[in-house]
């Protein structure tokens, strides 16, 4: 109760050799000293010569960051532990030369194709000064419970299809990913005229059935022929064409 922390370090996402400087302050009863530590991994450490209420930084590597602030009667708190991500592969021209910290996408999710019942995971990720939150949509509708990078449903199930899209925003904007289509469906065993095989279809899927022997029915002109002709056809649409004959 004797030091108070008026204003914690905030995390941010940040390019490989970006500069910036973590910030912490606090009051106390008698002269306060500070003392900055990061960890990597499992690895925390003192950083030395980091007595200083600001910590400049030159982004290398991703790593944690907490700041210890101690008065003269051995009192002693500690911020915040913040996160410096840094992005060592960012694309040519990013962030804009004028950068000043809004969310800039430098990883949108991909098209998905899941079997129902397996796990679906989708991730972006953005730069920002602070680090940009995060919020995921399905068909506009804003999912309450994705509120990370990735985005991950431990069993799919096939309402979990539609158009996926993540927010990055933080205090000076927000920015949008792409949007990606996400497709769950079962997986099909397959028969090729008494060929059997397996196989996984997802989407627009047509099942072709051509009988030509009946047994209180003459024999059909060509349905062998029909059926080619149709799964030409309806793959030429999109579809996943099962075939079947007699």
């Amino acid at each position: 109760t004797a030091i108070a922390i008026t204003e914690q370090p905030v995390s941010v996402s940040v390019p490989v050799g970006y500069s910036f400087t973590l910030r912490c302050r606090a009051q106390g009863r008698t002269t306060l000293q500070y003392q900055w530590f990061c960890q990597y991994q499992s690895d925390c450490r003192l950083i030395p010569g980091a007595t200083n209420q600001d910590l400049p930084i030159i982004a290398e590597q991703t790593q944690l960051y907490t700041c210890r602030v101690n008065d003269l009667h051995r009192n002693a708190v500690f911020s915040d532990w913040v996160k410096v991500e840094v992005h060592q592969c960012v694309a040519r021209g990013l962030p804009p030369r004028l950068w000043q910290g809004e969310p800039v996408i430098v990883l949108n999710p991909s098209e998905q194709w899941v079997e129902v019942g397996q796990p679906l995971q989708l991730q972006c990720a953005a730069m920002g000064v602070p680090a940009p939150s995060y919020q995921w949509y399905r068909n506009g509708n804003l999912l309450e419970q994705q509120k990370r990078k990735k985005l991950w449903i431990t069993r799919a199930k096939l309402s979990d299809s539609g158009t996926y899209l993540c927010c990055a925003s933080n205090n000076h904007g927000e920015h949008w990913t792409n949007a990606v289509d996400v497709h769950i469906g079962l997986s099909f065993p397959l028969s090729f005229t008494g060929t059997c095989g397996s196989g996984k279809f997802f989407g627009k899927i047509a099942l072709l059935v051509g009988n030509n022997c009946y047994q209180h029915h003459p024999n059909l002109m060509a349905p062998v022929r029909d059926v080619f002709e149709l799964s030409r056809l309806l793959e030429h649409l999109g579809f996943q064409v099962v075939s079947l004959l007699d």
